[in-house]
């Protein structure tokens, strides 16, 4: 088996940049657990409805600076 891993690396060295990274993105997704796709969908869905909300006016933004600030007295709890 090491030897057989030993040439699949080689091989995917010699392969140009793009198809490397390619690869390396598919051997990552391998390693998800198989519902992260799925969580993956429904946090683009949760980040696309806050998006229009906010558009829409629906919601504010709050700068970052004061969110840390608000998050401060729970971090010493």
């Amino acid at each position: 088996m090491i030897r057989n891993s030993t040439k699949v690396v080689n091989e995917a060295l010699s392969l140009p940049p793009k198809s490397r990274a390619k690869l390396a993105e598919k051997l990552l997704e391998s390693l998800d657990d198989p519902r992260q796709r799925e969580i993956d969908r429904l946090w683009a869905e949760e980040a696309e409805a806050r998006i229009n909300a906010y558009e829409k006016g629906d919601i504010k933004a709050i700068p970052g600076k004061e969110v840390f600030r608000r998050l401060k007295p729970r971090k010493k709890r």
